[in-house]
C-alpha cells in the first residue's frame, strides 16, 4: 500500500466540497494511511464529524477547548504526528490566515505547530479563487513550500462555470503522496518511452508485440512523483496517463524514432522501455488485403534503430537506460545489446521466468551497467522495480558530476 505507515493529518474546512473529503478519506485508508481528522466549524454544518469518524477510525477534533480528550495539548501532539497536514477543501479564509501566519481555530493552530508537508487543496467561488488576493496568498504559500494541488474547472455548485471545483480524489491522493516523497529527481527532464508499436499491413491489420506499457508507465509515473519533469512517449497501450507526466501518444515505430530523437537532446535522463517492432511491411495496402486461395508473403524492412540513435548522439551527462526482453541467453544478449547501443543502464528479463512477461503487474529483471556490475533484484511489483531503476540512474548521474 502506497503510503502504508504514514499519519495523515486532513483538515476539512468549510465549504460545500467538504462532502468530497469522506472520500478521499476512505482512499486515504484504503492506501495504507492512518487518518486523523480536523474540522473547522463551518464544515460541520455541511457535513457531520460522525461521517469522517466512521470512516478514519479516529475521533474527529472540532474544538480547540474541548475538554473531553486524553491529557495532552492535542493541537501540538496531531502537528507532531503528521507525516503530512492536508488541507481539503481549503476555503478562501483558511487560504488567507495560513498564508499570514492567523491561528483562531484548531485547523490553522496545528497547522502553525505542524513541521510535516503541507498539502492545500483549494475549493470555492472561481471568483474568489481568481481575485489576486487568493492568487497572491497561494503563491506565498507555494514560496514556502507547500504543496498546492490546483483546482478542477468546471460547473460550480454556486451556479458559475470556471476554476475552483475540490480537485479530484485521484489527484489528491498523488498531491499527498508526493509530499511524502523525497523530490530527489527535482529539476531533472527524463523521457520515458513505453508499450508497443503497431506497423500497418493494410487499413485494417498490423503487426505489433504484446507490450502492455506497464513498466514504462510505472517508471514515468515514479519519476514524476520523484519531482521530474517527465515527458511519456507511449505507443497504443489502454493506461491512463500518469499524474504530473506529459504524454506524447504514438503508433509506428517510426513516429516513436522522431517523437523520440527530436526530444532526446533536453533530456538528462531516457529511458527506453517500449517494446519498439523491428520491422514493418515494406508495402501498406491502401484497401483491406482479401483473403485469397493460397499462401501470403508480406516482405519486411528494417525500422529505425530508436536505442541505438539514442546511444550515438548521447550528450555528455546524459544517461540511457535500454531495455531487453529474451527467450534464451539472456544475460549474453543483454551484455551485447548494452555494449552496442551505448548504454549506461540496460534492464534485462526473459519471457520465460514467471511474473516477468508481458502484460504483468510484476517484474523479475538483472540490472546491467556500463562499467560491468550485475544486480538481480527479487520479484516485485514494477512500481517497485521502477524506483530501483530511478535510484540506479541517480546513482549514476550524482557519480558523473
Amino acid at each position: 500500500m502506497r503510503l502504508a505507515g504514514k499519519t495523515v493529518v486532513l483538515c476539512v474546512t468549510g465549504g460545500i466540497a467538504a462532502y468530497k473529503a469522506a472520500d478521499l478519506t476512505s482512499k486515504l485508508r484504503h492506501a495504507g494511511a492512518a487518518v486523523r481528522v480536523l474540522m473547522t466549524e463551518s464544515a460541520t454544518q455541511f457535513i457531520a464529524p460522525m461521517t469522517f469518524e466512521s470512516l478514519s477510525s479516529n475521533r474527529v477534533v472540532v474544538d480547540t477547548f474541548d475538554r473531553n480528550f486524553a491529557w495532552e495539548v492535542e493541537h501540538v501532539s496531531l502537528a507532531k504526528a503528521a507525516d503530512v497536514f492536508v488541507i481539503a477543501p481549503a476555503t478562501a479564509n483558511v487560504i488567507a490566515k495560513a498564508a499570514h501566519g492567523i491561528a483562531d481555530d484548531m485547523v490553522t493552530t496545528t497547522l502553525l505547530a505542524t513541521k510535516a508537508p503541507v498539502v492545500i487543496a483549494p475549493a470555492m467561488n472561481t471568483g474568489m479563487y481568481d481575485n489576486p488576493v487568493t492568487q497572491q496568498n497561494l503563491e506565498t504559500l507555494r514560496a514556502r513550500g507547500f504543496h498546492i494541488v490546483d483546482p478542477a474547472a468546471g460547473r460550480l455548485a454556486c451556479g458559475d462555470t470556471g476554476r475552483g471545483k475540490l480537485a479530484d480524489t485521484a489527484d489528491l491522493i498523488w498531491g499527498v503522496e508526493k509530499a511524502v516523497t523525497p523530490q530527489d529527481l527535482r529539476d531533472r527532464r527524463v523521457l520515458v518511452t513505453a508499450g508497443p508499436t503497431q506497423e500497418a499491413l493494410d487499413p485494417v491489420r498490423f503487426l505489433s508485440n504484446h507490450s502492455s506499457g506497464k513498466m514504462g508507465y510505472a517508471v514515468a509515473a515514479r519519476a514524476a512523483l520523484r519531482g521530474a519533469e517527465v515527458t511519456l512517449v507511449s505507443g497504443p497501450a489502454a493506461l491512463g496517463t500518469p499524474q504530473g507526466v506529459r504524454r506524447v501518444d504514438v503508433v509506428s515505430a517510426r513516429e516513436m524514432y522522431e517523437a523520440v530523437v527530436s526530444r532526446a537532446d533536453a533530456q538528462d535522463i531516457i529511458v527506453k522501455a517500449a517494446a519498439v517492432g523491428d520491422y514493418r511491411p515494406a508495402q501498406t495496402a491502401d484497401e483491406k488485403m482479401k483473403k485469397g486461395e493460397g499462401d501470403l508473403s508480406v516482405e519486411l524492412t528494417r525500422n529505425p534503430d530508436i536505442l541505438a540513435e539514442l546511444g550515438r548522439k548521447k550528450r555528455p551527462g546524459q544517461l540511457l537506460c535500454g531495455f531487453a526482453m529474451e527467450t534464451q541467453n539472456l544475460l549474453d544478449n543483454a551484455s551485447d545489446k548494452l555494449r552496442r547501443k551505448n548504454c549506461d543502464l540496460l534492464v534485462a528479463n526473459s519471457l520465460r521466468d514467471k511474473g516477468a512477461g508481458f502484460q504483468t503487474d510484476t517484474n523479475l529483471a538483472t540490472l546491467l551497467f556500463a562499467d560491468g556490475r550485475r544486480e538481480t533484484p527479487p520479484l516485485m511489483p514494477k512500481e517497485e522495480l521502477a524506483d530501483i531503476i530511478l535510484d540506479r540512474l541517480l546513482m549514476l548521474s550524482q557519480s558523473a558530476r
